[in-house]
């Protein structure tokens, strides 16, 4: 079975700053690490790999420095890697992003399951997967809970509904996006560290693609703007009170009602 996990780079830190023209996140010299989501799918295909056989590839977007986390996934089993990095896919958003990921996708070539997290920690959108099933005109399903049994041709599932928890059997080629509780991650190993080492990361760029219309990448294939972001305001404004009970009770019940919560 041909298996591939999409993986994302994100800030390791809340410490980011904003383009203030372009309203994206300056990733560049930021601690980084694997989205905490796509460590789940991850384990999930190595598993898969472990009880039907195949081959596990991964696939990222992001500057130079999203490679770090193809080779944690070399680290951890996984066979291939590619990363697409490329200036032309800059500032995108969930539509750009998942249209160059599907493009990405086609070039690595054709796929029996493709993974994905849920969402990522630095969007939370939850978007890209399904967009990129429907580019890919595959089949997909969302918030899959468990794998209930890898067939032959096709793949039965748990999936979270918004009321209900639901069981659904999918054909290959597909698309899942997990939850976090389906699979507890491995750590990467040290030996496989050492076996890997050398591995190439196979670098696509725009002029590798088959789509060569620059208006459906980055900021000028995304229909949407951030009209405003900035980082959370923090407040480190401390009291301390003395007293015995009935004093404390006190001066807490006329605070609260100061800051009008009650």
């Amino acid at each position: 079975m041909d298996i591939l996990v999409c993986i994302k780079q994100v800030p390791g830190t809340s410490k980011v700053e904003v383009d203030p023209v372009t309203g994206v996140l300056k990733r560049d010299g930021v601690d980084s690490k694997m989205n905490p989501y796509d460590l789940y799918s991850l384990e999930t295909a190595l598993k898969i790999k472990e009880e039907k056989g195949g081959k596990v590839k991964v696939i990222s977007m992001g500057p130079l420095q999203a490679s770090d986390v193809i080779k944690e996934a070399y680290m951890m089993g996984a066979d291939e890697g590619a990363l697409l990095s490329d200036r032309k896919f800059a500032g995108a958003d969930v539509l750009a992003t998942s249209y160059a990921i599907s493009q990405g996708v086609r070039q690595m070539g054709k796929f029996d399951l493709i993974l994905c997290g849920k969402q990522t920690t630095d969007g939370d959108t939850a978007q890209v997967g399904p967009e990129m099933a429907e580019y890919l005109g595959i089949p997909h399903i969302a918030n899959v809970l468990k794998i209930i049994e890898v067939k032959e041709a096709s793949i039965v599932v748990e999936m979270d509904m918004p009321k209900t928890i639901e069981v659904a059997e999918i054909k290959y080629p597909c698309l899942l996006t997990v939850e976090k509780d389906i699979a507890e991650p491995r750590l990467p190993s040290y030996k496989l560290k050492l076996q890997t080492k050398d591995r190439d990361v196979k670098m696509i760029t725009f002029k590798e693609l088959y789509d060569q219309d620059e208006k459906k990448y980055g900021l000028n294939g995304s229909p949407t703007q951030v009209e405003r972001i900035f980082p959370p305001s923090v407040n480190n404004d401390r009291e301390t009170w003395t007293g015995n009970s009935d004093e404390i009770v006190k001066k807490l019940s006329t605070k609260l009602r100061d800051l009008k919560f009650i």
